[in-house]
């Protein structure tokens, strides 16, 4: 695997390096030796997936507040998705910046998010599925979001929305998060 630095500090663009031959190709997606010398989490105590059937789905930008916030590593594995991370740990030289990653089947691409960060998506095409290595159980009552329209992040995304869910939409923005701490 190649592990790729991106512009935001402590996230991660892992390329698969894939062996191919005539049945088509072989490729590793983790390696808990690798990831513990990239300085990586190593430890994912849940694995999930998701199934979006409509192009232009979002889903975002969840994250889970502390002491139960998560390091997640995403993979697209049926489809595409324009995937989103926010950086929003205060003390980071890049918070509530954002960058964006085309993560397909196609390309096999992974992203580590690092925990403090807000990550959604939105697929590319119908029938995508995405999956997810995960470093903490999940809690709902830990579990939040920020707008994914909030003027202050200024997110771009490629498609209209087609499909997004009544909580996602009624996430608050990072002004009203920030005015309550």
């Amino acid at each position: 695997m190649r592990y790729l630095k991106t512009s935001l500090h402590g996230a991660v663009l892992i390329e698969p390096e894939r062996h191919a031959d005539s049945r088509g190709f072989f490729a590793r997606t983790f390696c808990i030796r690798e990831f513990a010398d990239q300085g990586l989490e190593t430890r994912f105590v849940q694995h999930s997936c998701s199934f979006s059937a409509k192009r232009g789905t979002l889903r975002g930008m969840h994250f889970q507040l502390q002491p139960h916030g998560e390091v997640k590593v995403v993979r697209c594995v049926s489809g595409a998705i324009h995937d989103v991370i926010v950086d929003l740990r205060p003390n980071s030289p890049t918070y509530r910046k954002w960058e964006a990653f085309e993560l397909s089947a196609a390309n096999g691409c992974s992203l580590y998010v690092p925990e403090g960060f807000a990550h959604g998506f939105q697929t590319l095409s119908d029938d995508t599925e995405v999956n997810y290595l995960i470093s903490a159980f999940y809690e709902p009552s830990a579990s939040t979001g920020i707008r994914f329209d909030d003027p202050a992040i200024s997110i771009n995304w490629p498609l209209e929305v087609s499909v997004i869910s009544e909580r996602d939409l009624a996430w608050p923005s990072m002004d009203e998060i920030e005015a309550k701490v």
